[in-house]
């Protein structure tokens, strides 16, 4: 096969999406398919050409979504003429892949990570211009005729059709980890801290419910004064990172809340495991990395259940019983008390999501789908 990849970020740049990525091309490079890669140069230390064997990277030279989403077609184009497959994710990287295989009649394929939808007015720290310009964006990418459309969860492909996919042209492929780099034996060292500390991590995304934990941070610290939260976050949205700032800042939670940024893999495993319970109170999930590493962790979560946490939350957990900062501080109270829900571990292999997309490729070229 020859596959052209058009991804807003790739490796270097760290992630459960990257990190799926690159193992799919990787294996894909292996069994000696042709692969071809148009993504970002988030480190200006990453060559804009490079080889890996059957890999070829092509790094455009900035890190800037909206110029991916104006300039990247023609980046793309020279790749595109002999390949068979372009495969692209939402949001920025796809209106120009689309119309780059469109040009050569390529077909053309996308995951999806998320469907907001009317969500987009719901959510915080965002005008309403903004809102609208997004949300016109996605609707933008949903009418646009791929070829396939992958869902990352059954929660993702419902909201694919409901935006007016064909059920025939959605296929549900779950995200994956590798279980091996959440073993047991990574964090045999992990020592507990000595106040109840919950954690929130990942990155600052508006969707991730960040301002619902902030307003709900008063009341559990009243109610659990020997509680703890540690906040792992990046800098960047500087913006967002700001707001957090002057939130502690305004409420003298400086002793409260630990802050922490750009933890390596190996600590910030360590970190989570030492937690006695990690939050995520996300307005709406396509899959939630955060989730599945931490029940392959062992650590308890407590889940906004929204969205896609409702199929990947299992193990140790606490489900929210409605979207508020009155259920978020109940759930925090369950918590403290080891009132902790049960269920078998739900698993999702990095391997079965590869096999997957390998098996949909095939199915592709020979004219199944």
């Amino acid at each position: 096969m020859r596959l052209v990849y058009v991804l807003e970020y790739y490796y270097p740049n760290i992630g459960g999406v990257e990190t799926l990525f690159k193992s799919l091309i990787e294996s894909l490079a292996q069994e000696g398919h042709e692969i071809t890669i148009i993504t970002s140069q988030v480190n200006s230390n990453s060559p804009l050409k490079e080889k890996q064997g059957n890999i070829q990277i092509t790094r455009m030279p900035f890190n800037n979504r909206y110029l991916f989403t104006f300039l990247g077609f023609f980046y793309i184009l020279p790749y595109i003429k002999n390949s068979q497959i372009v495969h692209t994710t939402s949001y920025n990287a796809a209106i120009p892949a689309f119309f780059a295989a469109k040009l050569f009649r390529k077909k053309v394929i996308i995951t999806f990570h998320e469907v907001w939808a009317d969500l987009w007015y719901r959510l915080p720290y965002m005008g309403k211009i903004g809102k609208t310009i997004h949300y016109l964006f996605e609707q933008l990418l949903l009418k646009l005729p791929f070829h396939h459309f992958i869902g990352v969860s059954e929660s993702t492909t419902n909201n694919l059709i409901k935006a007016g996919i064909k059920k025939e042209k959605v296929s549900t492929i779950y995200n994956g980890i590798d279980y091996s780099d959440f073993q047991l034996e990574t964090t045999a060292k992990v020592i507990k801290n000595n106040k109840f500390t919950y954690t929130y991590f990942g990155r600052l995304g508006i969707s991730k419910g960040l301002d619902l934990l902030m307003e709900a941070i008063p009341f559990i610290k009243e109610k659990h004064p020997e509680s703890q939260l540690q906040l792992i976050i990046p800098k960047v949205p500087l913006d967002f990172l700001n707001k957090v700032s002057a939130f502690i800042t305004e409420n003298k939670l400086e002793d409260y809340i630990i802050l922490k940024h750009h933890l390596s893999f190996e600590v910030l495993k360590k970190s989570i495991a030492a937690s006695d319970c990690v939050i995520i109170p996300s307005y709406s999930e396509g899959f939630c990395f955060a989730a599945v590493e931490t029940i392959a962790l062992g650590t308890p979560l407590i889940s906004s259940d929204q969205t896609a946490l409702r199929e990947v939350v299992s193990r140790q957990f606490i489900k929210m019983k409605d979207f508020s900062v009155a259920a978020l501080v109940d759930a925090m109270d369950k918590a403290k008390k080891g009132e902790w829900s049960r269920s078998p571990m739900k698993k999702f292999e990095l391997s079965d999501t590869i096999e997957q997309y390998k098996k949909l490729y095939h199915r592709i070229l020979r004219n199944e789908l």
